[in-house]
């Protein structure tokens, strides 16, 4: 990944990468006599600020956060032509904002290039929707003329959505957004995606910075600061302590080797990539979805100082038996953010259901920080 030097950045406005600072709260602790265990809970708070960082912490994350619930008909249409495909797909969605009230800290947006407009705008979306479709700039969904419906439209919509909300929230953990760049082929008959080039990546990170202010983001360049690769970077502790990170979101791109590529070629990038190996040099996340057969990397590449988003759940298949074992792999992992489908239990399939224990926000991670937050919340 080419870094641009922090003390350059500022010449080019429109590239702006802030400092991150520390949010400074009123406090009468003595922190360096206060221990977390016998702290009250204000005291307690200050200490997980001053001593844990953006990846000592583990929280609850959503898969294609965006995504309504297919319609009837046109789920029992794709079931005829794809039965167990049409299973994986028959789950939904509550609104961003209800979903970050219920504490969810990770999203996964997936979207697709539209920089004419209308490329996407299915005659059978609301009229709401039908109008965001037609305008230009990039859409959230899942396959075109197939899955289609979301609970945000378009892209920048479920952007700034998350942008008021955190801004209404100013001391929340950390939000990483996942992005998937879509543009595979389209199953027969639906609309065919256009391509994520070189362009397309730099109306993305345009948009991005478009709707988070400065200072509202933790970009790779701020992490990596003077180390010679970001992967040396966290490797050495740089990520954020919590007081720098509270009320600030990060984005991941999400996506195969060459998409990667090409976004890196780009210079100063808003979003972190998805390595594809531990060694990379700008390897800070990883996403790693399978949590009971990489059970040992996950923990490995966490204790190394990697950021990483598992799955507890997929294609509805562990909600369909009630099965549990791969949840809580993922819980168990360390992964900092765990994804779900099922941040509520759907009534027509059974009880299963994921959220950390006690239901909280975030809790110290297993791997990385076990027993440091001593019962306290680390979000109130």
């Amino acid at each position: 990944m080419m870094r641009m030097p922090l003390r350059a950045v500022p010449l080019l406005a429109a590239l702006a990468v802030s400092p991150i600072a520390t949010a400074a709260r009123p406090s009468s602790c003595d922190l360096t006599a206060q221990d977390a265990q016998q702290a009250g809970p204000g005291c307690a708070q200050d200490w997980m600020d001053a001593n844990l960082r953006l990846n000592d912490i583990q929280v609850i994350g959503t898969h294609n956060s965006y995504k309504l619930p297919m319609a009837p008909q046109e789920l029992a249409a794709h079931r005829r032509r794809d039965p167990g495909g049409a299973d994986g797909l028959d789950y939904g969605h509550r609104p961003l904002a209800e979903q970050l009230d219920r504490g969810v800290r990770g999203l996964e947006l997936d979207i697709y290039y539209d920089p004419q407009g209308g490329r996407y705008a299915h005659p059978s979306l609301p009229a709401k929707q039908r109008q965001a479709m037609r305008e230009p700039g990039f859409k959230a969904m899942h396959l075109s003329d197939i899955d289609y419906r979301s609970n945000c439209q378009p892209f920048a919509e479920c952007l700034r959505i998350v942008r008021d909300w955190s801004q209404a929230h100013p001391r929340h953990v950390p939000i990483l957004i996942l992005i998937n760049a879509k543009d595979g082929p389209a199953a027969p008959g639906a609309v065919q995606p256009l391509p994520f080039d070189a362009v397309a990546f730099d109306a993305l990170d345009a948009e991005i910075r478009a709707v988070f202010p400065p200072g509202s983001l933790i970009e790779p360049a701020q992490v990596q600061g003077d180390h010679p690769s970001l992967r040396q970077a966290v490797h050495a502790g740089a990520w954020p302590l919590l007081a720098q990170a509270r009320g600030r979101v990060l984005f991941a791109l999400d996506e195969s080797p060459a998409k990667v590529a090409l976004y890196r070629r780009g210079g100063h990038r808003v979003m972190f990539v998805n390595a594809s190996d531990e060694s990379e040099g700008d390897a800070a996340y990883l996403t790693l979805n399978e949590p009971l057969r990489e059970a040992s990397r996950i923990a490995a590449a966490v204790a190394a100082g990697h950021l990483i988003r598992t799955r507890a759940d997929a294609d509805t298949a562990e909600a369909r038996r009630n099965g549990t074992r791969r949840r809580d792999a993922a819980l168990a992992s360390g992964a900092q953010v765990v994804s779900t489908d099922y941040i509520d239990p759907d009534a027509r399939l059974g009880d299963y259901q994921v959220s950390l224990p006690g239901a909280a926000v975030a809790r110290c991670n297993p791997r990385r920080a076990a027993g440091k937050c001593a019962g306290w919340a680390i979000e109130e």
